[in-house]
């Protein structure tokens, strides 16, 4: 049997950018459950860069990560990373009061965010019903990703530095002895000297697998859908708009309107599915801020999005069983975070230290530590 160095569970964007890192430091081998890669999760998404978007730990690594995705390396992908989008947290005449705060809150960290009024709003967003939007805060170097050519370019340069991946191999059983770890799947037994947790949502299920205490996961379903729109002017121009206490958010997309209801239901690990009350709930919030008729479902899904209790990652070895490493709970930023994320790991799993850039906007191995859960 091949011994590598590490075994990486999970294909996702967590175990795509884990791969991308170790692939320059050893043998590397992803163990996919689905039949591809970024199946449940990574593959839902319809993520946007935001560097006001996440807590503390999350704003650092984003912030860290926006020049690789402005600037991949070469050969990374063939398209853009990035496209010009801009978010808008918006508040009605009630909602006053977060809009103050969500503002005091990211000024000192994002210079170019700004606050608008009501007739700004308008001018950003020409279907906005008249009176619902009183004030906001603008966000405009905020980004659309492509999710696909992110995960796929991680991907790509990790099996090009010789990582290599086995698909349809749920992981049934791990056991570590003399050095090294056996992780029993569905598609046979592999063994390596480090297990990178890279599970997402089923994380907790795999340490329990180990003998290692669960960190508390959490997975939460958020549901999307997209509805057809008559091209008004200037359509694909309009930034991203969220309401201030994230109860919606809609955005154009390909001369459509994506629209979820920010819902967040604990759901246990599965290959989750929209529900309908939930699509109901999304296109009458959207409803009521804008005048965007919906008369028909282009699409619709759902995906999980895993968090810790305290919605920071966990990256870092367990300190109760050797050479088991968690890199887990990325929440609803694994991607605008992946090239951070990526470096954070790599560093980690060497025993080095946090890069140097992330500490000095205040990122330390204990705030990502899962020993904070001990």
């Amino acid at each position: 049997m091949s011994v590598y160095d590490y075994l990486v569970i999970g294909a996702g964007i967590g175990g795509a950018t884990a791969a991308y890192g170790l692939s320059r430091h050893g043998r590397v081998l992803m163990i996919e459950m689905e039949s591809r890669p970024g199946y449940h999760t990574t593959g839902r998404s319809a993520a946007f860069f935001s560097e006001t978007y996440g807590n503390g730990a999350i704003r650092v690594l984003t912030l860290v990560s926006r020049n690789f995705l402005e600037a991949p390396p070469d050969g990374f992908s063939m398209v853009p990373l990035l496209t010009d989008r801009g978010v808008l947290q918006i508040g009605r005449p009630d909602q006053r009061e977060a809009v103050e705060a969500k503002a005091r809150e990211v000024e000192p960290l994002v210079s170019s965010v700004r606050r608008v009024t009501a007739a700004e709003i308008d001018g950003l967003v020409p279907l906005m019903n008249e009176g619902y939007a009183d004030c906001g805060v603008f966000e405009p170097n905020a980004k659309d990703i492509d999710v696909g050519a992110v995960h796929q370019g991680f991907l790509k340069t990790a099996r090009h530095r010789g990582a290599q991946m086995v698909t349809d191999a749920e992981v049934v059983g791990l056991h570590r002895e003399n050095g090294l770890w056996t992780v029993k799947t569905l598609n046979g037994d592999l063994q390596g000297r480090v297990v990178v947790n890279a599970a997402g949502a089923w994380g907790d299920r795999v340490a329990a697998l180990a003998g290692v205490a669960p960190v508390g996961l959490q997975p939460m379903r958020r549901t999307v859908i997209i509805v057809p729109c008559d091209y008004p002017p200037g359509l694909m121009d309009w930034p991203l708009v969220m309401d201030v206490d994230e109860q919606f958010y809609f955005k154009p997309e390909s001369g459509r309107i994506l629209i979820s209801p920010c819902d967040e239901t604990p759901m246990p690990p599965q290959d989750v599915q929209p529900d309908e009350l939930d699509i109901a709930r999304a296109i009458d919030r959207v409803q009521r801020a804008a005048r965007i008729p919906v008369q028909s479902l282009l699409n619709k899904w759902a995906g999980l999005r895993t968090f810790a209790p305290d919605r920071t990652p966990v990256v870092g070895y367990d300190d109760q069983v050797e050479d088991f490493f968690w890199f887990v709970g990325q929440g609803g930023w694994g991607i605008q975070t992946s090239p951070g994320m990526s470096r954070l790991a790599e560093a980690l799993i060497l025993r080095k230290d946090v890069p140097q850039d992330m500490v000095e906007l205040g990122l330390s191995a204990d705030m990502v530590s899962p020993k904070r859960f001990r």
